[in-house]
């Protein structure tokens, strides 16, 4: 029943909050990265790691600002992210409970996000982020 519950609010997020976003960027996966598929070929499945922010009240736009360029910055500093997507809610449902902000990285597999989870530079990001944040919301899961 949890499993469910989770499988629905994942596609509920990708759908309500991350596809329909005012302000959305896709960073690719930099060419140099290890790859066991061939040569532009995708994995059959990727793992999603979904990242919800609610902000704290009174936190500035720039602050805000600094937390998007470090959360954007990572694939850069973490090889093992193959992809992040970002935005900022736009849905019209009024069913996001304050969050603001999604972020997905994207993993070929867990051993990724395995190295990303304890990477200095996610550490770094958490201290960053960590006084701002009100609420956050994480699922992960495998892409069909």
């Amino acid at each position: 029943m949890i499993r469910g519950f989770l499988c629905v609010m994942a596609v509920m997020v990708s759908l309500a909050g991350c596809i329909c976003v005012h302000e959305t960027e896709t960073i690719r996966e930099r060419p140099a990265a290890a790859s066991t598929q061939a040569p532009g070929r995708q994995p059959a499945q990727l793992l999603h790691h979904v990242v919800l922010m609610k902000f704290k009240e009174g936190t500035s736009a720039e602050q805000i600002r600094k937390i998007e360029s470090a959360f954007c910055a990572l694939p850069g500093r973490i090889s093992a992210i193959h992809d992040l997507e970002w935005g900022t809610d736009v849905s019209v449902e009024n069913l996001q409970q304050g969050f603001t902000h999604c972020f997905i990285v994207i993993f070929r597999n867990e051993t990724g996000r395995a190295e990303y989870l304890p990477h200095p530079a996610h550490q770094e990001l958490t201290e960053l982020a960590g006084p701002y944040i009100d609420k956050i919301l994480v699922v992960d899961y495998w892409a069909k």
